[in-house]
């Protein structure tokens, strides 16, 4: 395997810059850079050097050995002075080296999961984290790179092996006396299993939502103060308002963030009917993201509308509330911060119910788990007869859980996850 090295800290002027070398060959490079090398998982101060001799900075070096490492490889770590010129003199300085080449994005971390340091969900973890713009975003994504996914899996995963075991044990010896039925504990370990995915599932909206935001459309009559309540809520001008009605034409959308949780708001085109074309696509656009949103905040002016349906938690609230009406008004601020808190309240109840898979291919591996499972339980309902599809079935349903922690099958969807990382992860 080649030994791979690069920039593992941001570009640019920095304080400090991490040059990570990997491979069989990286202790090598690494003594030739600084001369000797310090004890295996210890670190210490050296001069970097080319292989002329000539000083290119001074920095401090940690080893780490095969196997105790975040690739599971040797590993060198050069922190060097953050300077533009001495990173690049460095790098050049290993290209000169043979055996070494530049590691391609996500390479390291592809590596850790090759070399069993990392599951596959632990890897997609580790993205989000580098992506976590919020307090629940890095909560999440912790949770994902501790491993906690793979854990319930592995447990799954133990449970089914035992099942199909002792479904195998009955096929096996179905011309003797077995001495006990078998079928009563396979069921019950498919139940438990069961239930814990559907759990799981469950909570899959919430998680994914997590991480890649909530939802919260504005909605409402034309003019009635959507764009203005938007700018209010964002603390800018997002959103173009004016006195003429059908301003808003298209969805207008601003990110924050509500106690930790990432927020999406949508300031939509007023519900009405209209012969102008455009206005017209720009409401039928409306409808359908207000539709698909998590949450929904109708404004009304003087009753609330009986003909916009609304969801369960979704808020209604009297706009323009300038003096003493109990409703919101972006304009003057009253009733903001109430309504910031509602809906912080309504999101921050769902976000509890979160469970740990937080990706599409994880709900499709539970679901495909999850109806390999509903079919072998019918069928070891049924009769002993049936016990060697059950188990057949049982193996469908492992080898999905697999796919889920990327034992099987993911290469396609290897080079995917690995594109997005940056070089030097």
């Amino acid at each position: 395997m080649d030994t791979i090295y690069a920039l593992a800290s941001a570009q640019g002027k920095a304080g400090v810059a991490v040059v990570r070398i990997s491979g069989p060959d990286a202790f090598d490079a690494a003594t030739i850079l600084c001369g000797s090398l310090p004890a295996p998982r210890q670190h210490a101060v050296r001069r970097i050097k080319t292989a002329s001799g000539e000083y290119l900075d001074e920095a401090l070096v940690l080893v780490f050995p095969d196997g105790a490492s975040f690739t599971g490889e040797s590993v060198v770590e050069l922190h060097l002075h953050g300077s533009i010129a001495v990173v690049s003199a460095v790098l050049r300085e290993l290209s000169e080296l043979g055996g070494l080449r530049l590691a391609e994005p996500g390479e390291f971390t592809r590596r850790a999961l090759e070399n069993g340091r990392l599951d596959l969900a632990q890897v997609e973890g580790l993205a989000d984290l580098i992506e976590a713009e919020t307090e629940a975003q890095r909560v999440q994504a912790l949770r994902s790179l501790s491993g906690d996914l793979g854990q319930v899996v592995g447990n799954w995963r133990t449970k089914l092996i035992r099942a199909s075991a002792l479904l195998e044990a009955v096929i096996d010896f179905a011309d003797e006396d077995v001495p006990e039925d078998v079928g009563p504990e396979v069921l019950s370990l498919i139940a438990d299993i069961t239930h814990s995915l559907q759990i799981q599932l469950d909570g899959f909206k919430s998680a994914e939502r997590i991480r890649s935001g909530f939802e919260v459309a504005i909605i409402g009559a034309p003019n009635v103060g959507k764009s203005t309540l938007l700018n209010a809520l964002a603390g800018r001008d997002a959103a173009i308002t004016s006195e003429v009605a059908g301003t808003t034409r298209d969805v207008i959308e601003v990110r924050m963030e509500l106690d930790g949780l990432p927020v999406t708001l949508l300031d939509t085109a007023g519900l009405r009917e209209t012969d102008d074309i455009v206005e017209s696509l720009g409401i039928e656009r409306a409808i359908q993201r207000a539709s698909a949103a998590d949450l929904r905040v109708l404004l009304f002016e003087d009753s609330e509308p009986s003909d916009i349906a609304l969801k369960d938690d979704d808020i209604s609230v009297a706009s323009k509330a300038d003096h003493d009406g109990v409703g919101v008004s972006g304009l003057t601020g009253r009733g903001v911060d109430a309504l910031i808190k509602r809906i912080t309240s309504v999101l921050t109840l769902r976000s509890k119910s979160a469970g740990l898979a937080t990706r599409e291919r994880h709900r499709v591996a539970m679901r495909e788990t999850l109806s390999a499972l509903n079919y072998a339980e019918t069928l070891v309902s049924q009769n002993s007869e049936q016990y060697d599809i059950a188990a057949e079935e049982l193996r469908v349903a492992i080898r999905h859980l697999e796919k889920l922690i990327g034992r099987v099958d993911v290469e396609m969807l290897l080079d995917e996850i690995f594109s997005s990382f940056c070089l030097g992860k």
